[in-house]
C-alpha cells in the first residue's frame, strides 16, 4: 500500500511513496504521533538526484524487514532538502557538530520535540539495522541521557546560528581576501584543493570582479585556468553542454554525473563574464552550450526550469554518458571513430569503469569535422537510457537561471534566451507568490506549501534585476523591490544580517542562519548582492545601506575563509566599485543599440544599465534623461555624480574607461 507520500509535490518524496516504510511528511502531525506513541522520530533527508540516497533506499527503505522495525519503533519522516532547506540546515548543523562532516542522505534521530540526539549520513542495511536496535535500547533504558544529549546538541546548533560581529570590508580587506584565495588555488589543474573537486562558481565571480576593479592579473589567471580545465575535462558534457555536480578526481576527469540547475546557472554567468572580460572563444562557446543545455534539458512545460538530472541511469551511475572506443567506431566508422577516441581521450583502459571513458576535449579539434561528429554522437547518446529528471521548480534556482539567461541573451545576441528568462519570471511571480508571500517550489504548475527562504528572495530578486536591465521593463524592477522589502521586514536580524527563515515561518528547534556560500549563494549574500544592484538602479540610499550592512554581517567570515564567502565578496567588490550607472535613452534602433552594446560590455562590478525611452515610467535611471539634439544618448554616473551625456560608441567607451 502507498504510504503518506503519495500526494507530495516533491519528486524525491514520490520516489519513496511505494516504500513499505510508513513515511510521514515533515509537519506537526508527525511529531504529535511520536508523542502519542512515545517513540523517537527517524528523520531522513535527501534529494531526488542523490546517488547514495538511492542506494540507501534500495538497501533499507524498500526492504520489508527494515520497514517492519522502523514502523514498529519510530515515526519516520522523509524530507526533500531542496523543498525544505530550513529543516535541512538545522539538522545538518547537528550532524556536522556530532560527526565533523555532513552529506546526504542525512539520517537523524529526534525526540518528539524535534531535538536531535543522534545523527549520521548513509548507513548500509546491516549497520542501519544495528543502529535502529541501539537507538531503541537507548530510548527505552536511558531516556534521561538521550534527552540531555538532544538538549546539548540543540544548544550547540543554536550557538552556530548566533551572529558574527559585523566587520566592514574595505579595499585592504578585499585585496587580502583575493591573496588568500590565490594561495589556495591549484596552479596546475585549476580550482581549489584535491579530490573531490567542485566548481567554485562564486569564488570565480569574486575573482573576476576583483580583477575588473583592481586590474590584478593573478585573479584573472586563476579564473582562466580553472574555467579552461573544467570545460575541457569530463566535468563538462562535451556533447550536450552543461556541467556535472563535481569531479571525483582532482583533474576534472571523472564527474559525479548529476547535473544541477544551480550549478549550471551560476557557471553560465561565470563563463559569460570571462568571455566579456577577455573575448575567450572557449568561454563564449561554453556559455552558449550551457545556455542551450538549460533550455533543452531543464526547461519545463510551464516555463520554469527543473532542478536536476539524476546521477544514475537505471541505477547505474554514468550509464548515459561514458564511452568505449568500439562504441565510437560503431557510430562513426573506423577512421572518424579512431580520431574521435584520440580527440576525446577515450582509451582502451578507460578513465571511468569497466574500460569506459568520460569525454574530454583537451584541445579544440577542426570545427567542421567536430560539428558533425558531435552531432552524430549526441544523437546516438540520445537513444540510450536517460537519467531521470527532478522536475520541481525551485524559486531560488530559477532566479539564478533568469539572471544567467537574461545576461546570455544580451551579451551573446540571443533574444530567445531573454524570452526564456521572461517566461520563467512570469511563471515564478504568478505561481510562487501566494497572498503576497513567496513559496519555495512548484511542480507541474502546482505550488507547494513550503515557504520561501531568504535565498529564494535574494536569488529571484537578482534574476529580476538582470531581466530588467536586459529588457528595460519596469515591472521586473518593481517586483524585485517588493521581494527585497519583504526580506528586510521578515528575515533581517538586528545587526544587518539575515536569517534563512522568516520571522513568521514554522518554528524549528533553531532558527537557521548561515552566511556561508556553499554550492549556491547563502540567503544573506544573495540578498546583499540584490540589494546592491537595486540601490544602484533606483538611487535608494536605504537599500544601499542595507547592502553594506549585509556584507559587513559576513565580513568576519569573508576575512577568515574567503573561499566560503565568494558571493559576499562579489557583492563587496560591487559596492567598492560602484555604483556605475549607465542610462541609454532613445528610440529602439541602431543608434541606441550601438550605445547599449558598449555599456553592456563594460566589466566594472558596480555597473548597472538602464535602456529605454527618456522618462520611461517606473525606470528611475531614465528620469530626466532627454535625447541630445534628437539623437540617442548615454548618461554615465559614478557614485551618483554624472558626466555629460555622449552620443557615440567611441565617446561612451572613453567615458567608461575603455
Amino acid at each position: 500500500m502507498p504510504n503518506r507520500l503519495g500526494t507530495a509535490t516533491s519528486p524525491y518524496l514520490l520516489q519513496h511513496a511505494g516504500n513499505p516504510v510508513d513515511w510521514w511528511e515533515w509537519g506537526a502531525e508527525a511529531f504529535a504521533e511520536a508523542r502519542r506513541r512515545d517513540v523517537p522520530v527517524l528523520l531522513s533527508v535527501g534529494y531526488a538526484a542523490c546517488h547514495w540516497c538511492h542506494v540507501m533506499a534500495h538497501e533499507s527503505f524498500e526492504d520489508a524487514g527494515v520497514a517492519e522495525v522502523v514502523n514498529a519503533r519510530f515515526v519516520a519522516v522523509k524530507v526533500d532538502r531542496e523543498e525544505r532547506p530550513d529543516v535541512d540546515a538545522v539538522y545538518m548543523s547537528a550532524t556536522t557538530a556530532l560527526t565533523g562532516q555532513g552529506g546526504w542522505p542525512m539520517t537523524c534521530f529526534l525526540t518528539p520535540g524535534g531535538e536531535p540526539f543522534y545523527c549520521g549520513t548513509y548507513y548500509p542495511r546491516e549497520q542501519f539495522l544495528a543502529l535502529l536496535d541501539a537507538i531503541t535500547e537507548a530510548w527505552t533504558n536511558s531516556r534521561d541521557a538521550v534527552e540531555q544529549q538532544g538538549a546539548a546538541i540543540t544548544e550547540a546548533v543554536v550557538r552556530t546560528s548566533s551572529r558574527l560581529t559585523p566587520e566592514a570590508l574595505d579595499d585592504a580587506a578585499l585585496d587580502q581576501a583575493a591573496r588568500l584565495v590565490a594561495h589556495a588555488a591549484d596552479p596546475v589543474r585549476g580550482g581549489f584543493g584535491g579530490a573531490p573537486k567542485f566548481p567554485p562558481s562564486m569564488t570565480l565571480e569574486h575573482l573576476l570582479r576583483h580583477h575588473a576593479r583592481t586590474g590584478d592579473p593573478g585573479s584573472l589567471r586563476i579564473v582562466e585556468r580553472t574555467c579552461e580545465a573544467m570545460a575541457r575535462g569530463g566535468l563538462y558534457d562535451q556533447l550536450a553542454g552543461g556541467f556535472a555536480r563535481y569531479a571525483v578526481d582532482d583533474a576534472w576527469v571523472v564527474p559525479h554525473f548529476e547535473k544541477m540547475l544551480y550549478d549550471n546557472a551560476q557557471l553560465l554567468r561565470v563563463y559569460l563574464h570571462l568571455y566579456r572580460a577577455t573575448g575567450s572563444p572557449l568561454a563564449g562557446r561554453v556559455a552558449r552550450e550551457t545556455a542551450d543545455f538549460l533550455l533543452a534539458d531543464l526547461s519545463t512545460p510551464e516555463g520554469g526550469f527543473a532542478s536536476a538530472l539524476d546521477a544514475d541511469t537505471d541505477g547505474v551511475e554514468g550509464l548515459t554518458y561514458v564511452w568505449a572506443p568500439e562504441q565510437l567506431t560503431e557510430i562513426l566508422g573506423p577512421v572518424d571513430g579512431a580520431r574521435a577516441a584520440q580527440v576525446l581521450s577515450v582509451t582502451t583502459q578507460g578513465t571511468f569503469e569497466q574500460g569506459t571513458s568520460t569525454l574530454q576535449l583537451p584541445e579544440d579539434p577542426d570545427p567542421a569535422w567536430w560539428t558533425g561528429v558531435r552531432t552524430r554522437l549526441a544523437e546516438a547518446r540520445a537513444t540510450r537510457p536517460q537519467p531521470t529528471r527532478d522536475d520541481k521548480v525551485v524559486t531560488a534556482w530559477n532566479g539564478l537561471a533568469i539572471a544567467a539567461l537574461a545576461e546570455a541573451g544580451v551579451l551573446l545576441g540571443l533574444p530567445d534566451h531573454v524570452e526564456a528568462a521572461r517566461r520563467c519570471a512570469d511563471l515564478v511571480l504568478s505561481l510562487h507568490l501566494v497572498d503576497g508571500r513567496l513559496r519555495r517550489a512548484s511542480r507541474g504548475g502546482v505550488v507547494g506549501a513550503a515557504p520561501g527562504v531568504a535565498a529564494d528572495h535574494g536569488d529571484l530578486a537578482e534574476g529580476l534585476l538582470a531581466l530588467h536591465q536586459a529588457t528595460g521593463e519596469a515591472r521586473w524592477l518593481q517586483a524585485a523591490g517588493a521581494l527585497l522589502d519583504t526580506a528586510l521586514a521578515r528575515f533581517g536580524d538586528d545587526a544587518g544580517g539575515f536569517f534563512d527563515a522568516a520571522d513568521d515561518a514554522e518554528r524549528l528547534v533553531s532558527r537557521p542562519k548561515d552566511p556561508t556560500d556553499g554550492p549556491e549563494p547563502s540567503g544573506q549574500s544573495a540578498l546583499a548582492r540584490a540589494l546592491c544592484t537595486y540601490a544602484a538602479l533606483t538611487g535608494s540610499s536605504r537599500h544601499r545601506a542595507a547592502a553594506e550592512a549585509a556584507v559587513a554581517a559576513a565580513g568576519a567570515l569573508a576575512r577568515q575563509a574567503p573561499r566560503f564567502a565568494g558571493w559576499t565578496l562579489a557583492a563587496a567588490e560591487a559596492l567598492a566599485a560602484g555604483p556605475l550607472q549607465v542610462a541609454v535613452v532613445g528610440p529602439d534602433g541602431a543608434a541606441r543599440a550601438a550605445l547599449e552594446d558598449v555599456a553592456r560590455r563594460a566589466v566594472s562590478p558596480g555597473l548597472v544599465v538602464a535602456v529605454g525611452e527618456p522618462d520611461a515610467p517606473g525606470v528611475p535611471l531614465l528620469a530626466g534623461r532627454p535625447l541630445v539634439d534628437g539623437r540617442a544618448a548615454a548618461y554615465v554616473c559614478r557614485g551618483f555624480v554624472c558626466d555629460r551625456p555622449v552620443t557615440t560608441p567611441d565617446d561612451l567607451t572613453a567615458a567608461l574607461g575603455g
